[in-house]
């Protein structure tokens, strides 16, 4: 079997391991952060881990009401600047725990006196070593080059330190019973599977989406990359309108994360408007209605909670992509000039 195929699967059961070996280390933290009166939070991420931060971004700011900021690491590295993060939370988040440019930003907070948080797939990584705590993804060996399970693991434990330190029981709760909630994504294998070979031959295509699911247009459009070779290019629908939106094709698909909750307004509008142009559209949603709207359409399970719909967006757009990058007969697992561990300075 492809092993990206395979560790996609595999997710449900490393969301589970993540919970269950990290709840305790993430309330010790919740503690640590109270007892200290903590006040900003700093994520320091490239690639995929990036687009993991910037889904915390959202969920810690909101469940926290704390100021995240993302960190630029080249202002470390580059020009040998420094942040004063005293009084802050820095996490540095890799899968392979061997980002030397995240490094850098871990080592400038303990240096300053911040509260840092490490979050890799690997206990005796440099990141980890560094880090005053370390959360790890318990994933595994990932072997793909392509990262599916470390990101939404990652995911996950920035979610599930919102809920900690937010005092969220609701999306405490969401989290617990996600890894079962995953199966039912996979659900959607079979359509994906009869749907892809249409795009075939395409060599551009736009990914869209707002809120929470900013991040997975992101990370979908990098896995589209990466794996198929095509330009794929992802906006938020707010930013999409202020010019990109011009550059659209017919010949040009655009894939939509609409999944019903307060971005659903704004990317059903977008899909009308596109309709009006005859656009190519795949509709990733769990409201019936605009699903029958798309060219294409894939549907995932229902939640009431938007930060628990990018966990399911994820699985499609890694489904999507490996799927695509088979028909277009590549390797999803060894992308040319691409390899596992990526030291960026």
């Amino acid at each position: 079997m492809i092993k990206m195929w395979s560790e996609i699967l595999e997710q449900p059961e490393v969301l589970e391991r993540c919970k269950n070996k990290n709840s305790k280390i993430i309330s010790n933290i919740v503690d640590i952060l109270y007892k200290n009166n903590i006040g900003n939070i700093v994520i320091a991420a490239r690639g995929t881990s990036n687009h993991a931060a910037i889904y915390g971004k959202y969920v810690l700011e909101l469940l926290t009401r704390k100021p995240v900021s993302l960190a630029s690491p080249s202002i470390f590295t580059l020009y040998g600047g420094g942040l004063d993060v005293k009084n802050s939370l820095v996490i540095g988040i890799s899968q392979s725990g061997m980002a030397q440019d995240v490094l850098e930003v871990m080592k400038n907070a303990n240096n300053s006196g911040a509260i840092t948080v490490g979050i890799t797939n690997y206990n005796e990584s440099p990141i980890a070593k560094e880090s005053k705590v370390h959360l790890n993804c318990e994933a595994g060996e990932e072997k793909s080059v392509a990262a599916t399970k470390t990101f939404t693991a990652q995911m996950f434990l920035l979610a599930y330190l919102a809920s900690e330190w937010g005092n969220n029981d609701e999306l405490k709760q969401e989290l617990i019973k996600l890894p079962t909630h995953l199966l039912n994504v996979f659900k959607v294998a079979d359509d994906i599977e009869k749907n892809v070979t249409r795009y075939r031959f395409a060599n551009e295509c736009f990914v869209l989406a707002r809120g929470f699911n900013y991040a997975i247009a992101l990370e979908a459009a990098l896995k589209i990359q990466e794996t198929t070779y095509v330009r794929a290019k992802a906006f938020a629908t707010s930013e999409f309108q202020h010019g990109p939106i011009a550059m659209i094709e017919s010949n040009i698909p655009v894939i939509l994360f609409a999944p019903e909750g307060p971005s659903f307004n704004d990317l059903s509008g977008m899909l009308m408007k596109l309709k009006e142009s005859q656009i190519e559209t795949v509709v990733v949603s769990n409201n019936k209605k605009i699903l029958e709207e798309g060219t294409c359409a894939f549907e995932i399970p229902e939640t009431n909670n938007d930060a628990i719909s990018p966990f399911f967006n994820a699985i499609v757009a890694q489904m999507f992509a490996c799927k695509l990058s088979l028909v277009k007969g590549l390797n999803p697992d060894t992308p040319r000039r691409l390899s596992k561990v990526t030291i960026t300075k």
